[in-house]
């Protein structure tokens, strides 16, 4: 059946065409033609940031509207966008959506808003979780290779209501599927990292071998994201949210083994699970783990641009950043490591990890005032370069 439902994926995936048409009135947000990314019909590049719970906490409470000092604080600090999870985490985050609807939809309207104001871009993730979608529907994660699962309709069905709601805000750069599915996909130990079960969070009371993740499963899950997407907006760009491929992914999924690939196998990887007509390929990095062999983060990010720049899907480096953990010199010689090779590979999107994340303040959280904010003034003057530096592509 998975060989039937990955067929399915890609013949909804060959039916969609992805390109912005420059002759035509500039649409809104980001778009992707011939190999480059183009924001209001002209070439850009950008570093932004993760602002995770932008939305999720007024979801729990409607009180909260500290949105509105964050997005005025990245403004300030000359960040452009942010990319966010558009909506819960666990099932019970979900129980607005599910019980209130139009409150639920009262509160994203109002950070959607924050956004238009503040003139910082969106890039909402709309199924952050792997497990919270088929457990909301009471189904197994293999449910995600079904075209004909509830699972699915609920995906069809949510990427419908956000995209007719918001495709003519100014504000909404791009449309996102979930975070990092890529690395739950075709483990060799799989029933050791099958998603946790937490039931006062309702999630599954268990879990079996068809709460593991394959990749067909999630291929023809984002065929079927993107057919949503493209049915109300034919122009923004799509992203996969994947990371970047673990350095045994080719092995993971042919051989069972965590054998390293080769340069070869990680481009097949990389290409395979950011599809067309996913606009550009999805990476997350913070440090350099040998994937295609490479040796250095710079050398790993030149590569990712060599083969975007092949496959003429822009690359978006979804996730970087530098711990606490690392100690203050190694965190910081870190971070710039990775900004300048983001900034000397001509990517041209890229975000860090992670702004106004108390949950994270022991290693990740980046604010305005804390310790961590010289990375804030860091991203601005590059951005200030980046405005003056012509978007390259590497077609070799």
């Amino acid at each position: 059946m998975q060989t039937i439902h990955l067929v399915t994926a890609l013949c909804l995936l060959s039916a969609t065409a992805d390109a912005a048409d420059p002759v035509h009135r500039p649409p809104l947000g980001l778009t992707a033609y011939d190999g480059t990314l183009l924001l209001a019909g002209e070439p850009y590049r950008g570093i932004g940031a993760n602002y995770f719970s932008l939305f999720s906490r007024t979801i729990n409470d409607p009180t909260d509207t500290s949105y509105e000092v964050g997005l005025e604080a990245l403004a300030q600090a000359n960040i452009p966008f942010v990319r966010f999870m558009a909506g819960g985490f666990w099932p019970i985050d979900w129980d607005l959506y599910l019980q209130d609807k139009p409150e639920y939809f009262r509160r994203l309207d109002r950070v959607v808003h924050a956004a238009e104001q503040h003139r910082i871009g969106l890039i909402p993730s709309l199924f952050w979780n792997m497990a919270t979608f088929p457990d909301i529907v009471g189904e197994p994660i293999d449910q995600l290779g079904n075209p004909e699962s509830k699972t699915i309709a609920f995906i069809e069905q949510y990427t419908a209501e956000v995209v007719q709601r918001y495709r003519d805000s100014p504000a909404v750069w791009g449309w996102e599927f979930g975070n990092e599915y890529n690395l739950h996909a075709d483990l060799p130990n799989a029933s050791a990292h099958r998603p946790k079960i937490v039931p006062q969070l309702k999630t599954a009371h268990s879990r079996t071998a068809r709460d593991e993740l394959t990749s067909p499963a999630m291929l023809t899950a984002f065929a079927h994201f993107a057919r949503a997407v493209r049915k109300h907006d034919t122009h923004r760009i799509l992203i996969t949210g994947n990371s970047i491929p673990r350095a045994s992914a080719y092995h993971n999924t042919h051989a069972k083994s965590w054998q390293q690939d080769s340069r070869r196998q990680f481009e097949q990887i990389l290409l395979r699970d950011n599809p067309s007509p996913f606009s550009v390929i999805s990476v997350h990095i913070y440090r350099n783990s040998g994937q295609g062999n490479t040796q250095t983060i710079a050398e790993l990010v030149t590569l990712l641009h060599t083969i975007s720049a092949r496959a003429n899907q822009p690359l978006f480096i979804g996730e970087f950043g530098a711990p606490s953990t690392l100690g203050t010199d190694q965190e910081k010689a870190r971070f710039i490591e990775l900004l300048t090779a983001i900034e000397s590979s001509q990517v041209p999107l890229a975000a860090f990890w992670v702004f106004d994340h108390p949950r994270q303040n022991a290693d990740w959280n980046v604010t305005s005032t804390n310790d961590r904010s010289y990375m804030l003034q860091l991203i601005a003057d590059a951005n200030q370069r980046l405005k003056t530096t012509p978007q390259r592509t590497t077609n070799n």
